[in-house]
């Protein structure tokens, strides 16, 4: 029984990093990269390629534009990835409540 509720676990969302990521675009329609970026800790780089990855699965948006002569970049999560992450999270809690 646990081996199948570990099987229904979004690969894409085990780093600790992109449940984060999720978890603040969930409550959040929009946020910048500068925003993830002071919210959670992370290095440029390291958010960056994790915010990649969120955008490769289909999972997040990306919107990019110019705020007077600085670029903005700013990212939300997508219907497919709303619904991938909410099936994660009850995946989770499926498991918690059989433990």
């Amino acid at each position: 029984m646990k081996n199948d509720l570990l099987a229904q676990f979004n690969k894409a969302f085990e780093s600790k990093a992109r449940l984060s990521i999720m978890s603040v675009l969930m409550v959040n329609e929009l946020m910048s990269f500068n925003a993830f970026k002071e919210l959670l800790g992370l290095t440029d780089g390291n958010l960056a390629t994790h915010l990649r990855a969120l955008e490769e699965s289909g999972y997040v948006a990306v919107q990019k534009q110019f705020v007077g002569r600085k670029p903005n970049t700013t990212y939300s999560a997508t219907q497919a990835g709303q619904q991938a992450f909410s099936e994660h999270l009850n995946a989770l809690e499926a498991f918690i409540k059989n433990l």
